[in-house]
């Protein structure tokens, strides 16, 4: 914490101590390919790394002694840097999608919302499914838990039931997950894309290997319908759910 126009600001370090930032009188040292040199004075340990024409880098400061490293600093920033990037292009978002129910909901609109529900597994998503019961319908929930029920019987080769049908409100609730990750989907339609691309070329593509970290992410959207504020899937916020 350090004092500035008369309020306690934090200082962040953002990153290590390297070379003379280093104020301890000694350090345990680790040599520029693993190597345990040992407890050595900083003077010594700057000798050494100017010496190697490296930097001397501080990787434990809360060590006693601290722990240096002598290693290019430069190069381990932009290594670094290069890895970040990459994690980044190659993360993939698995989105929550709602869509919801009535009770006495006819075959043809059932037929339609299930198909969004197989839609949004395919494409690796999770599935919000919500039953809103209104008026007497409240002292049926027997009919939300059958509806979930069937939905979860004819998805089963997509999805799996992740959180099992439960009571909020006027409303059940039930999640399903996809059989199939994010990931896994996304690359498929990359798959397919290049081999579209290839065949209308008339030439072979060669199909690369993708790392991806997920990560969850919420949509979340007015439902004009039923008045609240949902987490519901754009493409069909405006479809009127029937009686």
């Amino acid at each position: 914490m350090v004092a500035l126009d008369g309020q306690l600001r934090r200082t962040e370090i953002s990153e290590p101590r390297i070379n003379d930032r280093i104020r301890v009188p000694e350090v345990r040292l680790v040599g520029p390919n693993g190597e345990q040199v040992g407890i050595v004075r900083v003077e010594d340990a700057l000798r050494l790394a100017a010496e190697s024409d490296l930097d001397l880098v501080e990787v434990a400061p809360m060590a006693k002694p601290p722990v240096a490293k002598l290693m290019d600093f430069g190069k381990f920033k932009y290594e670094a840097a290069i890895k970040e990037r990459e994690a980044r292009k190659n993360q993939v978002n698995t989105v929550i999608k709602e869509i919801k129910f009535r009770p006495k909901i006819d075959p043809h609109d059932y037929a339609t919302k299930k198909g969004h529900v197989e839609r949004f597994l395919k494409a690796g998503d999770k599935v919000k499914v919500t039953i809103m019961f209104r008026g007497r319908e409240q002292s049926r929930p027997e009919l939300g838990y059958r509806l979930l029920q069937r939905l979860a019987g004819d998805i089963g080769e997509l999805g799996f039931v992740e959180s099992t049908p439960k009571q909020d409100g006027r409303n059940m609730i039930m999640v399903i997950g996809p059989t199939r990750k994010k990931a896994e989907a996304k690359a498929e339609q990359r798959r397919k894309r290049e081999e579209d691309a290839a065949a209308s070329n008339g030439r072979p593509v060669a199909v690369t290997e993708h790392t991806t970290t997920e990560h969850t992410a919420t949509e979340a959207v007015v439902d004009t319908s039923v008045g609240d504020t949902s987490v519901v899937d754009p493409g069909i916020q405006a479809e009127v759910t029937a009686e």
